[in-house]
């Protein structure tokens, strides 16, 4: 049976849990009945249901009315319940607020009781026409005898300032007066209040500032001291007079205190108001940081996280002080909690420099891959074992997300990029640690990796035949070909591996063997924009074996050319016909070239005849002509890295008028329209017709009408006026200019708004040759390393990056904003340090020799005469 008490509604729901919503709806039905009852006692009652009922999810804001009759009950137990529910169910828009208004000012004259009561629940239902109507009462219960009261006014005008700020001011004195206050808790609410104020507008609180100090060195309640020192940290900005007045007093704080909470909060205001800068805060920020190592180390899961947030806001200024403790914060990175793990990884990002940037990421490669040794990683190691690691994973690799492993090879990314690498000084070390993260990452990294192993290696000359030794492994690895589409897989720096490879092939120490991997037919597996790549690295490693081959050329040397070329042939047979447009134009392009080279080999002949000084007969070498075809292709320049604003540094070439046109415009036909209407017909009168604007036609236009049809489905012909006047074309301009207006806003007709073509002879071209690049270091083709290896630090003085790029002759930086007008004479561009392998004699050409301008002669339509247009001349230049 129901019972009118809530200790039994609550013994009923849990009773009727398999029809609980029949059980409250009964429930409700009775609710309303006793909520109507004359009895204060019953209705207070159902109040304290519907509350209960409220928290569970149920609405009761239809007795909002009934709430406010119990809170006008004399008895202060009653009234409580009817504060409760208003707390509970109350909004600023329910209506029967504006009714409390006078029942609330009673309240708060009343007895202490009725008042802290009134005072508790006007907090949460203050509205801001009650706290401008209330705002006179509450600031006089500041003053009330009782500390109880005034605690809780002083804690109620907080909210009553939220919603009525132009009251600030007068409270604002009145809080000042309450820091004197005798009684510890009326102080202690006082700060609060001050504190959550100040954090809006800091500098209104500055005058408070002696007041705050003495309290600071003189109380002894923790939760207070929190308190205060929150609100000088938002004080300290305003006056840096601050910092020094407080150092000495937090110190001793930080020293002394066995509080955990107000030592986080000293050493975070010590943070956060720059009292660690200068000569002064350096033994506090020595004391900082040993104190938050040691919450690193404490079990307390909330310790170690505010820990590593707290010290990687120090690392910027004191990351010596940080790196003492870096296996401690390195041994976070393992932890099971993901948020510390996270916090501890931004820590280690932002406390890497040039002296521990390998020992770092060596450490962060075994939460990768927890059975390395403690040597440093490298490619070798990778490349043996990742076969036996994909078919038996760790344990404790299996307990990373796909999540958590991605975000921690990003920062491994990032550490080591970041400001152009300026923190690696072993690049060998870093390609070794590129791709072994293809390796064991397990997860979709192929495009970042892919894009830093081609910069280094454009970038760092000394570092390109380590590279393209250790890329050539990834190329000739057959699991990276049969996992390319595998979710896990990074097919992307297959990519990279056959680019370097191809445009760096002379670092190359057996180029023919490499060949083969690069044609097989499992590439066709990869994406298309990697094999093209893969043919086009396939052309340059043939092109620089060849040329080697010709240099020290031998008979016995030809089956293996020719077997090399046909194997070639065979493959872009198969690859011109491939969907993909830019794998069928390499494939075209490299098979008409070995097809030529073919037929070259196959009909040479050794030949002996009179030599020249140098010893090879220019007429008949001894050797196949076709072996040097390919590589002055490609090695002739050097393919430089090209600075961010190159392009915008390019200056324009005199004389240049880009606004201006080749080939100017048609002229604007002069179109006379006249809007052709349906013609009425009287009755009585057939065959006659009246006009309906009765207005009278122009000569011009009643010669096209006669002339013309006179259905309305038949189209007007444009009509050019060739003796049209200034005054003509300008009525001819904005009669167009308001049909066209007009056709746009109408409904009914359908504008062309597609772009009109223009003629692809009238594009202007400017290509301007970069001249006077910079020349690079001599030829390393000869500097090849006999194995695999990672240089140690002792070799970083050799990896020079090529940080700025290339920039055009005589561009600066500054240049990308405003070019310069008058571009310096053109000059003859740098030759690669690669020497082009030939023993034919170099093309004599003049220095100064320029091509005449084409001149493009376009013929006028109608007329047999011919227009002569712009003249343009253009150098064109391959980089």
């Amino acid at each position: 049976m129901w019972e009118r008490t809530l200790q039994d509604l609550i013994r009923g729901l849990r009773a009727n849990k398999k029809d609980e919503a029949k059980f409250i709806a009964k429930a409700v039905d009775e609710i309303r009945q006793e909520i109507k009852s004359e009895d204060m006692e019953l209705k207070a009652g159902a109040v304290l249901k519907l509350t209960y009922l409220d928290m569970l999810g149920y609405d009761m804001s239809w007795a909002s009315f009934h709430v406010v009759e119990v809170m006008s009950s004399p008895k202060a137990h009653l009234k409580s319940v009817g504060y409760l529910g208003a707390i509970q169910s109350f909004t600023e828009e329910t209506d029967v607020l504006m009714l409390t208004t006078n029942l609330l000012k009673k309240d708060l004259s009343s007895t202490p009781a009725d008042v802290a009561i009134t005072l508790n629940g006007l907090a949460h239902i203050v509205t801001p026409d009650l706290a401008r109507d209330l705002a006179p009462e509450l600031i006089a219960m500041l003053n009330h005898s009782r500390p109880h009261i005034r605690k809780r006014a002083i804690l109620a005008v907080y909210k009553l300032v939220m919603k009525y700020p132009e009251a600030a001011p007068q409270i604002r004195t009145r809080l000042e007066e309450k820091l004197d206050d005798s009684d510890p808790s009326v102080v202690a609410a006082t700060v609060n209040v001050i504190c959550e104020l100040a954090r809006k507008s800091p500098q209104d609180y500055l005058s408070l500032a002696p007041r705050l100090f003495h309290l600071l060195t003189t109380s002894s309640n923790n939760w207070m001291l929190i308190k205060i020192i929150k609100l000088f940290g938002s004080l300290c900005p305003f006056e840096p007079r601050l910092v020094k007045k407080l150092q000495s007093p937090i110190t001793e704080l930080i020293s002394t205190t066995p509080a955990i909470s107000l030592l986080y909060e000293c050493v975070h205001t010590c943070i956060i108001s720059g009292m660690l800068q200068g000569h002064n805060g350096a033994s506090l920020a020595k004391t900082c940081v040993s104190k938050l190592a040691a919450f690193i180390e404490d079990s307390d899961q909330n310790l170690k996280y505010i820990a590593l947030l707290a010290m990687t806001k120090i690392v910027p200024t004191h990351a010596y002080l940080v790196a003492e403790y870096r296996d401690t914060i390195l041994a976070s990175v393992s932890d099971q909690d993901i948020s510390i793990r996270m916090r501890a990884l931004d820590l280690v990002s932002a406390m890497v420099d040039r002296s521990n940037l390998q020992t770092i990421v060596q450490q962060l490669l075994t939460h990768l891959l927890p059975e390395a040794n403690s040597e440093l990683p490298s490619a070798v190691r990778s490349l043996q074992n990742s076969t036996e690691y994909s078919q038996n994973k760790p344990a404790g690799a299996a307990t990373l997300s796909p999540a958590y492993r991605l975000t921690l090879t990003q920062r491994i990314l990032e550490m080591c990029s970041a400001s152009m690498y300026e923190n690696v000084t072993n690049f060998e070390w870093y390609i070794s640690v590129l791709v072994d993260l293809v390796y064991i990452s397990n997860v979709k990294i192929g495009a970042q990796v892919r894009d830093q192993l081609v910069e280094i290696a454009s970038r760092v000359r000394a570092v390109r035949p380590y590279a393209v030794k250790v890329l050539y492994t990834l190329l000739t690895d057959e699991s990276l070909l049969q996992n390319a589409h595998d979710e896990r897989s990074c097919p992307e720096v297959l990519w990279a591996a056959a680019w370097i490879c191809g445009e760096y092939s002379s670092e190359l120490l057996e180029p023919q063997k490499l060949i083969p991997y690069l044609l097989q037919t499992e590439v066709s597996n990869l994406p298309a924009d990697i094999v093209a790549v893969y043919v086009q690295a396939a052309v340059k490693v043939f092109g620089s074996w060849a040329a080697e081959i010709g240099q020290q050329w031998d008979d016995g040397n030809l089956p293996e050319v020719q077997q090399v070329v046909a194997t070639v042939i065979s493959r872009m047979n198969e690859l011109v016909s491939s969907p993909h447009v830019e794998i069928q134009e390499r494939a075209s392009n490299a098979l008409e070239l070995f097809t030529f080279i073919s037929a070259d080999l196959k009909n040479w002949k050794h030949q002996t005849g009179p030599s020249t000084t140098s010893g090879v007969d220019l007429d008949s070498p001894s050797f196949p002509k076709s072996l040097y075809l390919i590589q002055p292709l490609f090695s002739t320049y050097e393919l430089n890295p090209v600075a961010v604003s190159a392009q915008a540094s390019v200056p324009v070439p005199a004389g240049l008028d880009l606004d201006e046109w080749i080939v100017p415009p048609p002229r604007e036909p002069v179109v006379e329209e006249q809007e052709i209407l349906e013609k009425k017909v009287k009755k009585g009168k057939k065959g006659k017709e009246k006009q309906l604007n009765g207005g009278k036609k122009s000569d011009k236009t009643k010669k096209q009408t006669d002339s013309g049809s006179n259905s309305i489905g038949d189209t007007l012909t444009p009509v050019y006026d060739e003796t049209e006047t200034p005054e003509d074309a300008e009525e001819r301009e904005r009669r167009k200019a308001e049909r066209l207006a007009q056709q746009k806003d109408d409904p009914y007709y359908i504008m062309d708004t597609r772009p009109k073509p223009h003629d692809v002879d009238s594009i202007p071209v400017a290509v301007v040759r970069l001249d006077d690049i910079p020349p690079p270091s001599p030829s390393m083709s000869d500097n090849r390393l006999t194995s695999l290896r990672v240089a140690q630090s002792s070799y970083a003085q050799h990896f020079i990056i090529d940080r700025d790029g290339e920039m055009p002759q005589g561009a600066r930086a500054s240049d990308a904003v405003t070019p310069p007008q008058k571009p310096s004479a053109p000059e003859s561009r740098t030759a690669s340090p690669y020497p082009v392998i030939s023993s034919f004699p170099q093309y004599e050409v003049l220095e100064n020799s320029t091509p005449e301008p084409i001149k493009v002669v376009r013929a006028k339509k109608g007329t047999g005469k011919k227009k002569r247009t712009k003249t343009s001349s253009t150098n064109d230049h391959i980089s």
